[in-house]
């Protein structure tokens, strides 16, 4: 098996080293990043498995990079930050974060949530319902593995939580999924005080499948207790 690559962009030298120590013991290859835009281009230029971004970052903000990122890419992202309030939590997951980790930390927890986050991209079944390979739910195929949804023949353009939340819907049509389960499914670290960032995900899927679906509105709010999905 080849060995994995971890983008680490953090500007406090004492964390990075003992980060990029502890991923190197488990056996990950780390490329180090004080700055952001420099991240940005390793990332262009030579690609990798998973990156690691503190918030606040000298040059440009973590948000700002992973919002970049998600414009060209589904790389998973674990934000790093000295940040506790949940408005800060809330964004980093709304822009596509896959994890946050608040600093102070233990190097070996944020080693274990990288693995974690690894084994569900590459396509390892990660709970109840959703399986690896592809499968067909009438309009819908899901393809587990590769990250994508196609719609009424359709690929649709979706970020890696956005594919993550309506997989999980369509694992079980007509079922209905309250927020905290649909973050159980679609978030490594799930916290139920940041469940307004499934409302978010969920807005966003409604205007893409509008585009192509203009008549229907497959995604059905439940109120009170969370959405379910029609594919007939």
């Amino acid at each position: 098996m080849s060995q994995q690559t971890i983008i680490l962009i953090e500007d406090e030298v004492a964390i990075a080293d003992a980060v990029s120590f502890s991923l190197q013991q488990e056996g990950f290859a780390v490329r180090h990043h004080v700055l952001g835009r420099e991240g940005l281009e390793d990332y262009r230029a030579h690609g990798a498995d998973l990156i690691i971004l503190d918030v606040g970052l000298p040059d440009i903000s973590g948000l700002a990079v992973c919002r970049e990122l998600r414009v060209e890419s589904l790389v998973p992202v674990v934000f790093l930050t000295a940040k506790s309030d949940e408005i800060d939590r809330v964004m980093g997951l709304e822009i596509g974060g896959d994890d946050y980790v608040t600093k102070p930390f233990s190097p070996r927890e944020l080693v274990a949530r990288v693995r974690a986050i690894l084994r569900r991209t590459n396509g390892e079944p990660m709970g109840s319902g959703r399986a690896s390979g592809a499968h067909s739910a009438s309009l819908f195929e899901v393809h587990e593995a590769s990250g994508v949804v196609v719609c009424a023949g359709r690929e649709l353009s979706l970020t890696r939580q956005e594919f993550l939340v309506l997989s999980t819907l369509l694992s079980q049509p007509g079922r209905v999924f309250s927020r905290s389960q649909i973050m159980e499914q679609a978030w490594e670290s799930p916290d139920t005080s940041l469940e307004r960032a499934v409302d978010t995900h969920i807005k966003s899927l409604r205007s893409k499948l509008r585009a192509v679906l203009p008549n229907a509105d497959p995604i059905v709010t439940k109120r009170g207790f969370g959405y379910s999905i029609e594919v007939d």
